[in-house]
């Protein structure tokens, strides 16, 4: 699911052509297409697969394509789902990042694991938002990121730092976690409930800029900020 913007982000660089080529591909049935109903104003299109994409991917996976009515389902449950601007946000986050790295050369988005993917890879030990691998000018970084809407506790927020402490003794290194804060008044109270913290942290806050600038704040220090490409991991230190 993904809206005009991310999509502008992901690959076009004119809103105008975006939309025609999407438009297109809506009226051929490759992408389906929604929107929240507001009283007032609209919301930007949400796009996912129509049944001729579905159809395009599964015959490229050599499996069977969904059927119409599963489809449709698929579709209202994103529209309708709980999670569904915790997804958006997320999508954001890797669409600027792929943006960046087509405006900047020498920097390219390595990968981007989903939330599924990740739990499957270290769901014993922590289940992340994402995991990114971000390359700048010969820098490489590995982050898990963790995308803070304010629906949770900051308790429980920078709870979850015990999980990513045993991941990092178990493979023997630490990777910087980001947490990607919805709103800036969330940013000053997380920050001081990660004083403790021995692991690379870093904070940012939605709308300070391109996720692959210098929006970073790490976790321990004041100033200044530091650009994606400019986190790094350390050697896990073992528990007292």
């Amino acid at each position: 699911m993904l809206t005009t913007e991310q999509v502008v982000d992901l690959c076009f660089n004119h809103l105008v052509t975006a939309q025609h080529r999407l438009v297109a591909l809506y009226r051929l049935g490759v992408l389906d297409r929604f929107r929240p109903l507001r009283p007032t104003g609209s919301e930007s299109w949400r796009y996912s697969l129509g049944p001729m994409g579905a159809a395009l991917v599964a015959a490229e996976r050599g499996i069977e394509a969904p059927r119409p009515s599963v489809l449709r389902d698929r579709v209202t449950a994103l529209a309708a789902g709980q999670r569904t601007s915790h997804t958006l946000g997320l999508n954001s986050f890797f669409c600027a990042l792929h943006k960046a790295a087509r405006e900047r050369p020498g920097a390219a988005v390595i990968a981007w694991w989903s939330e599924r993917r990740c739990a499957a890879e270290w769901g014993d030990f922590v289940r992340p938002d994402a995991y990114g691998i971000w390359e700048e000018d010969g820098r490489r970084v590995e982050f898990f990121l963790e995308h803070d809407t304010g629906s949770e506790p900051l308790s429980r927020v920078a709870g979850k730092l015990a999980g990513y402490r045993d991941l990092a003794e178990a493979e023997g290194t630490a990777r910087p976690v980001c947490f990607w804060l919805a709103t800036p008044g969330r940013e000053p109270t997380l920050r001081r409930a990660l004083t403790e913290t021995t692991l690379p942290v870093a904070t940012a806050v939605v709308g300070a800029g391109s996720p692959a600038g210098a929006v970073w704040l790490v976790a321990g220090e004041q100033a200044p900020r530091r650009r994606l490409a400019e986190l790094t991991g350390r050697p896990a230190e073992a528990r007292a």
